[in-house]
């Protein structure tokens, strides 16, 4: 079994990029940046600061000039017409080529440093995102005005409500991040609602958040802060509407059926039911995605191996089950016999919605019994119906639904007795009819999902009565002895 260590520092340098947002701050723009080129930051860790001007109109954009040409670390961008410190770190975040990224104001509240322990979590590897609390035990906070304060910590608290988390100060600034995770998150807010939307994101995608105390020196609204109490209205709205909608993959990231699973955890919880009987002490999972069955699946396992190809997931695979000793993380391509030349003698082999995706279903199936000792089990989640296939499969990048007489057949030919067939949500066969073959639909609503999932246990009851094959079935096969 692989050993993870304790700490994470890269031997190679790496880069961190600051995201630092402008709008109109000419008086303290220059003693800012100064301070974040001088910042003391972990030993081989580069850094680049990337400016978006957004479109300041004071003066700050010919001293932002200025100070480019003065520090080759200083990348500079321009917005044409002022959008918003949301819109302006988006354009930052699409910029930026460190390793991780750090979003950092412009004005001088907040210590650049502090950066050595907002970047320690995520060196030692225990974090995917650490947050900066001015709330926490910090070398020194000024005393901001009562009211200003009680409008941060009650949007925290309603964040935390709505989030599930038990963060101290979600509205900071400090935010640092992964770069490869940040980038796959889509940003929609244009001003100051960009923390409570990426917190709300992060949390639903069940990110490793860390909080390290920072130092903190506010400014009043005569000193030029900028948001106000209408912001902070705006930012309750924000955490009501990320909370009901699921936009969390930018679109070049996603499978998205990844993205469904993660909003429907009774969908999720139906078919781990249905296959948490099968499962032995030695467990091969191929396509783990980001870990949603994983987690719920790996139990009291003597040995789990999860295993993913694309980058993205992989990688939030290694860092979700780093400290958790049981659990293996590997990369591997399901449809690639050379992947699989140490993955042998498994009680359990899982295969998820990944035939419908590879070019060869059978290539996979025969790697999977390479995989597997005699007696052992296969466990197949596969979407079937050929006559179902439409828009919303090939928006997914479904290359084909399977029939269940052709599945049991493929099965038997690559070394396999069928054991048992679970046909699963009958009830949504029409609904996906309509959607791909008649509407052409290329998504699925999230409200649709919800209301799905939240009525589960009434469509598993119907399941029971109704006489034919379902939109899904699970394949339970039995490598022969």
């Amino acid at each position: 079994m692989e050993e993870f260590p304790d700490t994470l520092y890269w031997d190679n340098a790496m880069k961190v990029s600051i995201l630092v947002p402008v709008y109109n701050e000419r008086t303290l723009v220059e003693r800012s940046l100064e301070a974040v080129i001088n910042a003391p930051l972990p030993e081989n860790l580069e850094r680049e600061v990337v400016l978006v001007d957004d479109c300041s109109t004071d003066g700050t954009s010919n001293i932002l000039q200025d100070l480019a040409k003065r520090w080759p670390q200083i990348s500079l961008y321009r917005h044409e017409v002022n959008q918003g410190k949301g819109a302006a770190v988006r354009t930052a975040i699409q910029k930026a080529t460190g390793d991780f990224c750090l979003i950092q104001d412009a004005d001088l509240e907040y210590d650049p440093n502090d950066y050595p322990q907002l970047l320690k979590p995520l060196l030692d590897g225990r974090a995917d995102a650490v947050f900066g609390s001015r709330y926490m035990a910090g070398e020194q906070k000024r005393v901001l005005p009562f009211w200003h304060s009680r409008m941060n910590s009650t949007l925290t608290m309603f964040s935390n409500m709505f989030c599930n988390l038990d963060l101290t100060d979600m509205e900071t600034c400090y935010k640092v991040f992964r770069t490869d995770l940040l980038k796959s998150i889509p940003i929609r807010s244009n001003r100051f609602g960009i923390e409570p939307e990426i917190t709300m994101k992060c949390a639903k995608r069940k990110l490793r958040i860390y909080e390290v105390p920072i130092s903190y020196h506010g400014r009043t609204y005569e000193e030029g802060k900028k948001i106000g109490w209408r912001d902070g209205v705006k930012a309750l709205g924000c955490i009501l509407y990320f909370w009901l909608v699921d936009d969390l993959y930018v679109e070049p990231y996603g499978k998205e059926y990844l993205n469904n699973l993660n909003g429907t955890p009774a969908y999720v919880q139906w078919i781990t039911s249905l296959l948490r009987p099968y499962l032995g002490d030695r467990v091969l999972e191929v396509g783990a995605g980001i870990g949603t069955m994983t987690g719920r699946l790996m139990g009291r396992r003597l040995e789990y191996v999860a295993c993913e190809n694309a980058p993205l997931y992989y990688d939030s695979l290694k860092n979700r089950f780093l400290r958790t000793p049981h659990v293996r993380v590997r990369q591997l391509t399901p449809d690639k016999n050379s992947d699989y030349q140490e993955l042998r003698e498994f009680d359990t082999a899982i295969c998820l919605n990944i035939l419908e995706y590879v070019s060869d279903p059978g290539a996979v199936l025969a790697n999977l019994h390479g995989s597997i000792k005699p007696g052992g089990r296969l466990l197949l989640l596969v979407p079937q119906g050929k006559g179902l296939m439409g828009s919303l499969d090939r928006k997914m990048g479904v290359k084909r639904r399977f029939a269940s007489r052709e599945m049991k057949e493929m099965l038997v030919a690559k070394g396999f007795e069928v054991e048992q067939v679970h046909q699963m949500n009958k009830i949504s066969k029409l609904v996906w009819f309509l959607n791909s073959k008649v509407l052409g639909a290329d998504h699925i609503s999230k409200l649709s999902l919800k209301l799905f999932d939240k009525t589960v246990w009434l469509w598993r009851a119907v399941d029971k009565v109704l006489p034919f094959d379902g939109l899904s079935a699970i394949y339970v096969a039995r490598k022969k002895e």
